[in-house]
């Protein structure tokens, strides 16, 4: 056979970086700050409700295409409840859609709303499921630079630049925030201009904000609760984020109902239905207190201020996130400029492990510099984890 084996738009997203560290670190031994995995599982009462859905014979089979009702219900009720000050609301029946995880609700979304050709603005860096939910749907990324700056320690996005990307071949935005890997989060005045550029040019939106209760400095205000922007835009979340469950793969799409419905046409070639039984036990999750979402907010908070000081005194420029749980570093200041060099060789120089940024760039060379440290770890591995980096 003589014939290519993969597409070759998707060639390019084989095995990833992800993959590769974490190998490194199982091989070395080394803590591995790389993939964006919490190191203690969730609540025990939200383990305990899919035991119980298990054991009851709840969702064993196949669960309602849609989603089961209850879980419908609770992420409505949960975007009351966060968001409906904004005047934000879902009917659980027409306007919620059950996915396998965030990643899964972003390709059926893509896949769903794109036309071969279409082009989709995206802040660089992005999260590498972008790059080929977009291939497989045949769309054109065009890719807007979030630009670091020493002089603050945070990103910004240059709203010229951005508007200067549009043209008449785009088809969607898709946005990030709070975004991964900068930990950005965009502010009311920018999500504000960016609502009005999709008006003004009839674009959609596919929102991507899975770390929503995740903001350390600043506030998380769905683009979907601006003017003109809720039916055009698509909301995606998880559990895995929010409740530390990443492998249960649990994740909805809010949307207007034909945008639903044209996202769950796509969904249902992708994985049909998944994770039954998980899914009762998330609609009890998005239930828990106010506590729980404040408790995990400022545990990651001081976790980030354990991991940020750490990597300061060991030498690292430190861009401190307003939001997610990755840090981004500057490795310039240890007279590093290759970042895949650097994160190849830091598990044996240091026992730790990183992501380069480069892998989230179109433009590799803006992120080249770049090295990504996840703090979703416990305290005491992280300070670990900041005594071993002062080796460098």
């Amino acid at each position: 056979m003589d014939r290519p084996l993969l597409n070759r738009r998707l060639a390019a997203f084989g095995t990833t970086i992800f993959a590769e560290m974490s190998a490194l670190a199982q091989r070395t031994g080394s803590i591995n700050l790389g993939q964006g995995f919490p190191d203690a599982d969730g609540p025990e009462e939200v383990r305990e409700a899919a035991v119980r859905a298990l054991r009851d014979g709840r969702g064993n089979q196949y669960p309602p295409g849609p989603g089961i009702p209850e879980l419908r219900t609770a992420v409505a009720a949960h975007q009351q409840r966060f968001y409906g000050h904004l005047g934000l609301s879902y009917d659980p029946d027409t306007e919620v859609l059950v996915t396998a995880g965030a990643t899964e609700a972003l390709a059926a979304s893509l896949l769903a709303l794109l036309e071969p050709g279409d082009e989709v603005v995206a802040l660089e860096p992005y999260y590498d499921s972008y790059a080929a939910g977009i291939a497989m749907a045949g769309g054109h990324r065009v890719p807007v630079t979030l630009r670091p700056s020493a002089e603050t320690g945070t990103y910004r996005l240059d709203l010229d630049e951005f508007r200067d990307a549009l043209t008449d071949k785009t088809r969607l935005i898709l946005l990030n925030t709070p975004h991964n890997p900068t930990g950005t989060v965009l502010s009311r005045d920018e999500l504000a201009a960016i609502a009005a550029l999709a008006v003004e040019r009839d674009l959609l939106v596919v929102a991507d904000e899975v770390y929503e209760h995740l903001v350390f400095e600043g506030e998380h205000l769905p683009i979907a609760s601006f003017p003109g922007m809720r039916e055009r835009t698509v909301t995606i979340s998880s559990a895995g984020k929010t409740f530390s469950f990443t492998g249960w793969k649990v994740g909805w799409v809010t949307a207007a109902p034909e945008l639903i419905s044209a996202v769950r046409s796509a969904k249902q070639f992708l994985t049909y239905v998944s994770a039954g039984p998980f899914q009762y036990a998330v609609a009890e999750a998005l239930a828990l207190p106010d506590a729980y979402f404040t408790g995990l907010r400022d545990d990651l908070r001081a976790k980030r201020d354990i991991l940020a000081t750490g990597l300061a005194d060991a030498g690292f420029g430190v861009f401190r996130p307003a939001g997610t749980y990755f840090i981004t570093t500057d490795i310039r200041p240890l007279g590093e400029t290759d970042g895949f060099a650097f994160c190849r060789a830091l598990p044996e120089r240091a026992g730790v492990v990183a992501i380069p940024n480069a892998v989230f760039y179109d433009h590799q060379d803006q992120g080249a510099p770049f090295v990504r440290f996840a703090f979703c770890k416990g305290t005491a591995v992280l300070q670990e984890a900041a005594g071993r980096l002062k080796r460098l």
